[in-house]
C-alpha cells in the first residue's frame, strides 16, 4: 500500500512506524512542513497505561522512549501557603523534541521516507497519488480545513488564557500545581519535569486577570519576566523561557476544543489533533494520537477493505476520544471556574483538583495514596462533628439542618409509586418507605405528594389534602420513627400542566384515555400537542393554590414529618412559573426572573410560616432546561438558588430537565452533579446532588470534593432497599445501624465482606 502521512508529529510518525511493522512492503512517506528539530512544545506526559500500549505495539521505540523519561509518582499542590502532596499517580515526562527525534529515527530505520520542510498545497491532489492519506497535521490541520464541508469540525475556543513556558527549575519531585493570588486576581501554573534539567511551566489564568496584567501587550520576553516575578518563590532563581518564536505577539493562547463529525473521506483519514483535541490539563493529547495510530494500523490489517477499516476506526476511537474529551472538559471547566473553589480548605481543594476529571475516584485515590486519603477522610469527619481522627468515608458523616440530625449523607430520592387510591397512601407505601428507612439511608423522601385532587400527576399519585391522607401518612411516619433511626421528608407539589396523565408504567406524561380533569398553569402552554392546554391562573387561583400548599404543610407537620420539600422542578406547577418556556405572563408574575420567582417564593413564605421553626425546608429545582438560552441555564439556576437562600430555604435539591419535550439532556454518570457543585460553591447554600449516582465511589467523591452536602439515589434504592447497608459492608465499614431482628443476617454479611484489614478506625 502506498501511504502518505501529513504531519511529522507523534501521530503521523507512529502510524508510519506501525504500518511498516505490520508489513515492511508498505511504501510510507511522511510530509512535515517544519525542520526535523522544530518543536513548539516543551514536555509530553504519558501514563503507565499508555507506555504499556506502546510497548505491546513496538517494544523497540517504547524502550527508547522509556530510556529518556523523567518519572514522578507525586502530585504537589501549592495553595494558600500550604504544600499538599499525594503519591501513587504514576506519570512520566519526555521532551517533545526528544520524542519526535526518537520517532523519526525509528520510522527511518524501518524504511519510512520522512520529508521535512515540505508543504502540501492540496490534500485532494495528494490523495490521487496515494492509496491512503493520513492527515495527522495537527491542531491547525490543512486537510481538515480543506475538507471542512465533509469533516464538519466543531471548534470551540475556551475561556482561559494560557502560555507554554519552560524552566531549568526542574520540579523533579512531583507534578506541581501552583495557585497564586495577585493584585489582579488568581493565576496558576502546571509544572512538570521532562528531561534531566528542564521542566514545562504552563501559566494559566482567567481572561479578566490576563487583561488586568496586560499580558496581551507584552512581548514574549516581557511575559517571561512578569511570570517569573509572580512565581519567584517557586522558581529558585531560574528564569522562565519561551520557545514560541513562531507565534506572533505574547504567545498566550485560548485552548481550542476540536471534534469532527466525520473522520474520513474517500481515502483520507484524520488522526490526532486534526480529528479531536484534549485539554492539556489531562495530559492526553499525545496518548490519543499514538493510540489512534495503533488502532488505525490494526484495522487496516484486520478489516476486508479500507472503508471497513475507517468505519471501525472511527467507531472505536470516537468512543475513546469522547470519553477522554469528557474527562478533559471536566478538567478544563474546573480550571476555568477555579475561583469557585478558592474558599475551600486546602484538603478539600486538593481533593477537588485531583478528582476534577472524574477519571480518578475516591477508592482509586485510596489505591494511590491510602495515608493521604485517610487523613482527608478524618478531616471531613471532624468538620462534620463526628469526632477527631475518625477515619470513615464521607458518606458515613453526619449532617445537620436546623434541629434535624442525619446519621449519614445518603437520601432516598423521591420516586413516584402510582399506587395511591384517591390520593391516599396504602399498605404498598407503608412497606415501600419502611423498607428503605430500615435500609440504612439517613433520609427518606416521599414521592411528590399533591396538594389537591386536580394537582395530582396521575390518579395513582399520593395526596395530602384529606383527613384520610393524614391518617395514612402518619402511620408511615410513626413506623419510620419507631423502628428506625432514619428521618423522613414529605415532598409536596402541584402537577400544573403535567397533570391528568397515565400511570408511569402505562404511557408516561400522556393524557388519560378518559376521565381527564381540568388543568391550570401560569400560561396556556400544554406539556405536548397531545396534552390538554391548561387554563392560565388568575390571582384568585394563585391564592387558592397557595392555601392548599399551606394546608398540606400543616397536615405534614401533624404527621410529624422531619422535613418538608417543595417541588419547583420537572415542569410541574411551580417549575412552570420559573422557566420562561412555559411562563408567558405579562403581569408581575412573568417576564424577569424576579417576577417568575414571585409565586414560588410566595408559596415558600406561606409554608414556612406554618412549618415548625426547628424543622428544615428544601426546594427542588431544575437547574438546566437543556434547551439553551430559551430556558433556564446554570447561571440562572445560581440566581434562583440565591433567591431561595435569601428567603430562608435550608437546602437546594438540585435536579435538572423534564421541563420541556424539546430538552436535549447530556446524560452520563453523575451528570447533574455539576449543577449542585456550582450552586453550592457560588452561593454557599447547602445542596443535594441527584442524577445517575449509583456507586459508593460516586457518593464519596461528590461529598469529599464539596460538590454537595447530601446525595440522593433513586433507582439504586428501587433495586435494593438496603443499598446503604450493603454498600457499607462491601466497603468494610461496620458502623451503620441495622434493625435488631436482622442482626443474624448482618453478622453473616460482615463475615463474608470482611476486608483483609478494617477500613474503619482512628487515624
Amino acid at each position: 500500500m502506498k501511504i502518505g502521512c501529513l504531519g511529522g508529529g507523534p501521530a503521523g510518525l507512529y502510524f508510519a512506524t506501525s504500518m511498516k511493522l505490520r508489513d515492511a512492503a508498505h511504501d510510507v512517506t511522511v510530509f512535515e512542513r517544519n525542520k526535523p528539530d522544530d518543536t513548539f512544545g516543551w514536555g509530553v506526559v504519558l501514563s503507565d497505561e499508555t507506555l504499556q500500549n506502546l510497548a505491546a505495539n513496538d517494544p523497540v521505540s517504547a524502550n527508547e522512549i522509556r530510556g529518556n523519561f523523567a518519572y514522578w509518582d507525586d502530585i504537589a499542590v501549592h495553595y494558600r501557603g500550604q504544600k499538599i502532596v499525594s503519591t501513587g499517580h504514576g506519570f512520566s515526562g519526555i521532551a517533545r523534541k526528544t520524542l519526535l527525534l526518537l520517532l523519526q529515527q525509528r520510522a527511518r530505520s524501518l524504511g519510512v521516507d520522512v520529508r521535512f520542510q515540505t508543504e502540501i498545497a492540496a490534500v485532494r491532489d495528494l490523495a490521487k497519488s496515494y492509496d491512503l492519506v493520513v492527515a495527522a497535521d495537527g491542531l491547525n490541520s490543512r486537510a481538515r480545513n480543506e475538507l471542512a464541508d465533509h469533516f464538519k469540525p466543531a471548534i470551540e475556543q475556551r475561556k482561559n488564557k494560557f502560555v507554554w513556558l519552560g524552566t531549568h527549575q526542574k520540579f523533579d519531585d512531583a507534578f506541581t500545581f501552583i495557585f497564586e493570588e495577585t493584585e489582579h486576581g488568581w493565576i496558576w501554573a502546571h509544572a512538570y519535569q521532562f528531561d534531566a534539567d528542564t521542566a514545562t511551566f504552563i501559566v494559566e489564568c482567567s481572561d479578566e486577570t490576563w487583561q488586568k496584567f496586560g499580558f496581551g501587550t507584552m512581548s514574549q520576553e516581557e511575559n517571561c519576566r512578569a511570570c517569573e516575578k509572580i512565581f519567584a518563590k517557586y522558581l529558585g532563581g531560574h528564569p522562565l523561557m519561551s520557545n514560541a518564536a513562531h507565534l506572533r505577539g505574547s504567545a498566550w493562547l485560548n485552548f481550542p476544543r476540536v471534534l469532527c463529525e466525520k473522520w474520513s473521506y474517500e481515502n483520507i483519514v484524520l488522526m490526532g489533533d486534526a480529528a479531536a483535541t484534549a485539554h492539556f490539563s489531562v495530559g492526553s493529547g499525545t496518548k490519543l494520537a499514538m493510540e489512534s495510530a495503533i488502532a488505525m494500523a490494526d484495522y487496516l490489517c484486520t478489516e476486508p477493505n479500507m472503508a471497513a477499516a475507517f468505519a471501525k476506526y472511527e467507531d472505536a476511537r470516537r468512543t475513546e476520544v469522547l470519553k477522554l474529551q469528557s474527562a478533559a472538559r471536566n478538567s478544563l471547566e474546573w480550571f476555568e471556574d477555579v475561583e469557585r473553589y478558592l474558599h475551600l480548605d486546602p484538603v478539600q481543594f486538593n481533593y477537588s483538583l485531583l478528582t476534577r476529571s472524574q477519571r480518578i475516584s475516591h477508592e482509586n485515590l485510596r489505591l494511590r495514596d491510602k495515608k493521604w486519603l485517610e487523613g482527608a477522610e478524618a478531616w471531613f469527619q471532624r468538620l462534620a462533628g463526628a469526632g477527631d481522627n475518625l477515619v470513615r468515608r464521607p458518606m458515613f458523616a453526619p449532617f445537620k439542618l436546623r434541629d434535624m440530625r442525619l446519621k449519614n449523607r445518603i437520601v432516598v430520592s423521591p420516586m413516584a409509586q402510582y399506587k395511591a387510591v384517591d390520593g391516599r397512601p396504602t399498605d404498598w407505601h407503608l412497606v415501600h418507605y419502611a423498607e428503605r428507612a430500615k435500609g440504612g439511608a439517613a433520609l427518606v423522601c416521599t414521592e411528590m405528594t399533591c396538594v389537591s385532587p386536580e394537582g395530582r400527576i396521575t390518579p395513582g399519585c399520593t395526596g395530602l389534602y384529606a383527613p384520610e391522607h393524614e391518617v395514612a401518612w402518619k402511620r408511615i411516619v410513626d413506623f419510620v420513627h419507631r423502628e428506625t433511626d432514619a428521618k423522613i421528608c414529605c415532598q409536596i407539589g402541584h402537577s400544573g400542566a403535567k397533570g391528568s396523565t397515565q400511570l408511569g408504567w402505562e404511557e408516561m406524561d400522556a393524557p388519560l384515555k378518559s376521565g381527564n380533569w381540568p388543568l391550570m398553569a401560569p400560561s396556556s402552554a400544554a406539556w405536548s400537542p397531545r396534552n390538554h392546554a391548561p387554563l392560565p391562573m388568575t390571582r384568585d387561583d394563585m391564592v387558592h393554590v397557595r392555601d392548599q400548599f399551606v394546608a398540606s404543610a400543616e397536615m405534614a407537620a401533624r404527621c410529624n414529618f422531619d422535613m418538608l420539600e417543595i417541588h419547583c422542578a420537572h415542569g410541574y406547577l411551580l417549575s412552570s412559573f420559573i422557566t420562561p418556556l412555559t411562563n408567558w405572563r405579562t403581569d408581575e408574575y412573568g417576564g424577569s426572573l424576579e417576577n417568575r420567582m414571585r409565586f414560588p417564593l410566595e408559596i415558600f413564605h406561606a409554608v414556612r410560616a406554618v412549618w415548625p421553626t426547628e424543622k428544615p425546608i428544601s426546594v427542588r429545582i431544575s437547574a438546566n432546561d437543556w434547551v439553551g438560552a430559551d430556558g433556564i441555564e446554570p447561571p440562572e439556576a445560581v440566581a434562583i438558588s440565591r433567591m431561595l437562600q435569601e428567603a430562608g430555604v435550608d437546602i437546594c435539591d438540585v435536579s435538572a430537565g423534564q421541563t420541556s419535550i424539546q430538552a436535549k439532556p447530556v446524560y452520563g454518570r453523575m451528570f447533574q452533579t455539576p449543577f449542585s457543585d456550582r450552586i453550592r460553591n457560588e452561593t454557599g447554600m447547602a445542596t443535594m446532588a441527584v442524577g445517575n449516582i449509583f456507586e459508593p465511589d460516586h457518593v464519596n467523591s461528590i461529598l469529599m470534593a464539596g460538590r454537595a452536602d447530601l446525595v440522593c439515589l433513586a433507582r439504586p434504592h428501587l433495586a435494593d432497599p438496603y443499598w446503604m447497608l450493603h454498600a457499607a459492608a462491601k466497603l468494610g465499614d461496620f458502623g451503620e445501624t441495622w434493625p435488631q431482628p436482622y442482626y443474624a443476617g448482618r453478622d453473616q454479611l460482615y463475615r463474608l465482606s470482611a476486608p483483609a484489614e478494617p477500613t474503619t478506625g482512628r487515624a
